[in-house]
């Protein structure tokens, strides 16, 4: 039996993530940082864990509670949103340290803790990003500070592959889903979105390391 492993499961993406791969028969190890989340977890019949990748101390201990583990495929969904503000508003320090400690800072302490687990199962690690983190496809300036940060955490995994060479570590876009963050209008419902991205991950191979992919498994122009 597979293990798979996702940071940031309580809800929307990554409770979706957990409720397919138990599904698939795969044995799931999640986190959730408050009661309500473990609870959830515990229901689909997930091991779960609480982590809170905003906090440092929260995260430091991710790696005793895995002590012995070897993770097939590991998922970082963690993330949050900030105000729709333009270029024309400056975040505040306290938003731009929110947001960023959480969507960057996270994911780098998050990955020396769980990387070394999925190179010994020669596995596959996926941090969930965004579309809007691409550079080269920035059309306009709505949420910068979310770019911004999506932008760091692209650059996070690709340059971060050299540092784990027998694991395959990609950042993957779910599109515009249909959850708490993606808002009611959104197109894609978490399901599709999810069952994409499972596909993606299931298929990469040796030439896809540190690249970024969409859910429905085509690659930007140029990465």
């Amino acid at each position: 039996m597979s293990t798979t492993l996702i940071i940031g499961a309580s809800r929307g993406i990554g409770l979706e993530l957990a409720r397919q791969a138990i599904a698939a028969g795969e044995r799931v190890i999640a986190t959730a940082r408050d009661d309500a989340g473990l609870e959830r977890l515990r229901a689909l019949g997930a091991q779960a864990l609480r982590v809170d990748v905003a906090e440092p101390a929260s995260v430091s201990g991710l790696a005793w509670q895995l002590d012995g583990e070897k993770i097939d495929t590991a998922w970082h969904v963690a993330g949050v949103m900030c105000s729709r503000a333009d270029a024309h508003q400056p975040p505040t320090q306290a938003e731009f340290d929110r947001v960023m400690r959480t969507n960057v800072l996270g994911a780098m302490q998050v990955m020396p803790q769980v990387a070394p687990l999925v190179e010994a199962a020669r596995g596959r690690m996926a941090f969930v990003s965004s579309s809007l983190g691409l550079i080269g496809e920035a059309a306009d300036d709505h949420t910068w500070l979310y770019r911004a940060s999506k932008a760091a955490l692209n650059m996070v995994v690709a340059s971060a592959q050299s540092a784990y060479p027998h694991a395959i570590l990609v950042a993957v876009n779910p599109g515009w889903v249909r959850t708490a963050m993606g808002g009611e209008r959104a197109p894609i419902a978490p399901q599709d979105s999810v069952a994409g991205m499972r596909r993606v991950v299931a298929a990469l191979g040796a030439a896809d390391r540190g690249g970024f992919f969409h859910h429905d498994g085509t690659r930007p122009v140029g990465w």
